[in-house]
């Protein structure tokens, strides 16, 4: 019988048979359910896993072609986007951590690009101990590929919380770091190495710029202020030559700090370390002012203060506890300067105004030697010409017998008619013999000496001169023997200087006596006893005055030596008598007019000023400010090559002005006679006496 044609199960629709008959009428519809709703599914899974096992690293740490083929597209589309944003350098700065440091990330950033010279010990353990989620992916990721060799058994409850988790397996064993890791950490501390040097470079190259511009600044600034000084000025052609230095002496500053807190906070263990690296840096710094003179152990010193130093910052650092030990600190050196000071001001007054032994005994024996003498040999030749006003007579008044010497000879050898000077000298008591000596011993040729002790002027007493009752009165007695007891009018004055003895002398006030002492002249030229004359100085008599009481060099230059360098102008009777941008003057070389003097009743405008400044509060002590009020708008302004002043403070006075001044003055602390003066000028004073030595 023909077999009967059947439709396909298709083409049935789904038509059922008869009841009876087999199950091949419903068949397909199943298997494709099974296929859509069971395998679909398990094949997708499939090939996720399988692109996923594609795209992670391979053993060797690097992606491989499918990967990278799936994240260029993304990378090229963002770079694209952030071209209009970003600067070419930032986009290649980019491009090149991708290459070496993989795909980057807000936590990668977080945990990693910080500049190394912001990393401190133990830092690297700090962050190890705090992973992110990143970090977490990562090692299970590596644990997940551990799994492939060990077994997942090995793997079960190890998720990994820490680094040291991660590399470490149920057995204990330690796992090493895979060579990608080597290679990316190595490529990390690379790049922060030159982050860090890039930092100080730069650091370096604006440090210089701020110093190079201030340093133009400085030059622009006004000269009369600051006259040849300079705070910007360089001393040193390397302008960091003591940067090492600063450094370690602030750690040793810092180290001290930390060092009270944690004995305070009973660590004892930081307290201990603390005070070794001082001692150590201290060795190494010892009295160095300049990095070369630093011990070769210096830069070992630094480092491991610096270890010391962050230890102690994390564990000790409370910053009011900080600023309370530093203001401590502060005022301590303030106190211990101050102390330096007033000490080395002290110490320098007394080198400056003792009297070498030297001379002390040069004195002692002349004085013995002209006590000896007869007294018909005691007397000087030529005595008449002492008063008489025709001659050149000149005034005198020291207690020094060398420096009076020096004054003398120089000034007759340089003279053209010896026989027409006149020297008029005072002294004291002690020094009358001893100056009286010298001369009958070393008589200077033709010219006329007459030595006078001060303590022989009857008129010069208490009730006629000022200046005497003060020195006489208590409150001048507590201000110069007194001056250290706190409790004394005197606390609290730090200026040492105006507590010289020669202010206690009569010698230096008797200047303003002329007339009393010399009455029968009619100028005289007054010289100190610590200058030069290099020069013939008859023409100075000559010089008309122009109806003036004194002829003086001025000294002002600038806002220097003007009166209000000198006298109170807040007091209203300094302030409404004189114009504090007055020129000044000096004593050491002046020419008086005795007539005018008298005229002008100087002496009584001298009292006048100095009964008023009994209680010291129109000026310090001194004889040159109360010079400048008696003689104010009085003073006949003399030709500055006559007479040049600083050679014995200002180090700076050009060669040629000396050559060409008629006399040379050593006003300041630095007398030619003295140890401590200056080399460079010395020669001007000793030269004089030496030749004068060997001449007679």
């Amino acid at each position: 019988m023909p077999r009967s044609k059947r439709l396909p199960a298709a083409a049935g629709g789904g038509r059922r048979s008869g009841g009876g008959g087999s199950g091949n009428g419903f068949r397909p519809p199943v298997v494709l359910l099974l296929f859509f709703f069971v395998l679909a599914p398990l094949l997708v899974l499939a090939a996720r896993r399988s692109t996923r096992t594609i795209v992670s690293p391979d053993q060797t740490g690097s992606p491989n072609f499918s990967s990278k083929k799936a994240t260029d597209w993304r990378e090229q589309l963002v770079i694209q986007h952030l071209k209009p944003i970003l600067t070419k350098e930032v986009i290649e700065a980019i491009s090149a951590s991708r290459h070496e440091l993989g795909q980057w990330s807000l936590d990668f950033l977080r945990r990693n690009h910080v500049s190394s010279s912001w990393q401190v010990d133990g830092a690297d353990h700090a962050s190890h101990n705090n992973l992110t989620v990143t970090d977490t992916l990562q090692n299970a990721s590596d644990a997940e590929k551990i799994s492939f060799k060990m077994g997942d058994d090995a793997l079960v409850g190890s998720l990994p919380t820490s680094n040291k988790d991660s590399k470490d397996n149920l057995d204990g064993h330690q796992l090493p770091d895979s060579p990608a890791k080597v290679a990316r950490r190595q490529l990390r501390e690379k790049r922060r190495e030159k982050r860090a040097l890039e930092l100080v470079q730069q650091d370096d190259v604006a440090l210089v710029k701020l110093e190079n511009a201030a340093i133009e600044h400085s030059k622009a600034v006004d000269s009369s202020i600051l006259g040849k000084y300079s705070i910007w000025r360089r001393d040193n052609e390397n302008e960091n030559s003591d940067s090492t230095v600063r450094l370690m002496r602030d750690q040793i500053i810092m180290a001290r700090v930390y060092m009270v807190i944690a004995k305070s906070k009973n660590r004892l263990d930081l307290y201990q370390e603390l005070l070794t690296r001082i001692k150590e840096s201290q060795r190494a710094v010892g009295d160095a002012n300049a990095d070369a003179d630093l011990h070769r152990s210096a830069p070992e010193r630094i480092k491991a203060m610096g270890q010391v130093l962050s230890r102690a910052r994390e564990a000790l650092y409370d910053c009011k506890a900080v600023i309370q030990r530093l203001r401590v600190m502060l005022q301590s050196a303030d106190e211990q300067v101050r102390s330096l000071k007033k000490q080395s001001t002290f110490l320098s007054q007394l080198a400056a105004k003792t009297i070498p032994n030297g001379i002390h005994c040069l004195s002692m024996r002349l004085t013995i030697d002209y006590y000896l003498l007869p007294p018909e040999k005691r007397k000087f030749p030529r005595s008449e010409n002492i008063e008489n006003p025709s001659l050149y007579h000149y005034a005198l008044f020291s207690d020094n017998v060398l420096a009076a010497s020096v004054v003398v000879n120089s000034t007759i050898m340089n003279a053209k008619e010896p026989a027409k000077h006149v020297f008029h000298l005072v002294t004291d008591k002690l020094n009358f013999g001893a100056m009286n000596m010298w001369f009958l011993l070393n008589p200077p040729g033709n010219a006329t000496i007459h030595v006078e002790n001060v303590d022989d002027f009857k008129w010069l007493n208490s009730s006629y001169c000022p200046v005497l009752r003060q020195l006489e009165s208590a409150a001048m007695k507590e201000y110069y023997f007194k001056a250290d007891h706190p409790t004394t009018l005197s606390a609290g004055s730090s200026n040492l200087k105006y507590r010289n003895p020669k202010y206690l002398s009569m010698l230096n006030h008797l200047r303003f006596y002329l007339p009393e002492v010399y009455p029968k002249l009619d100028k005289i030229l007054f010289l100190d006893d610590d200058i030069v004359v290099q020069k013939d100085l008859t023409a100075l008599w000559s010089v008309d005055l122009k109806g003036n009481v004194n002829g003086a060099v001025e000294t002002c230059g600038e806002s220097f030596h003007r009166f209000d360098k000198y006298l109170n102008f807040s007091n209203p009777h300094i302030a409404r008598n004189f114009d504090p941008n007055a020129c000044g003057w000096a004593y050491g070389m002046n020419v008086f007019d005795l007539k005018e003097w008298k005229k002008k009743d100087i002496t009584g405008i001298y009292h006048k000023w100095q009964n008023m400044n009994e209680d010291r509060v129109l000026w310090k002590l001194g004889t040159l400010p109360p010079g400048l009020l008696t003689f104010y708008k009085l003073t006949h302004p003399l030709d500055k090559s006559w007479h040049v002043l600083g050679l014995g403070y200002n180090p700076s006075i050009d060669h040629s002005e000396i050559q060409n001044s008629a006399v040379v003055h050593y006003n300041g602390n630095m007398k030619p006679w003295l140890e401590l003066a200056m080399t460079k000028y010395r020669p001007y004073w000793t030269k004089k006496q030496l030749h004068w030595l060997k001449k007679f």
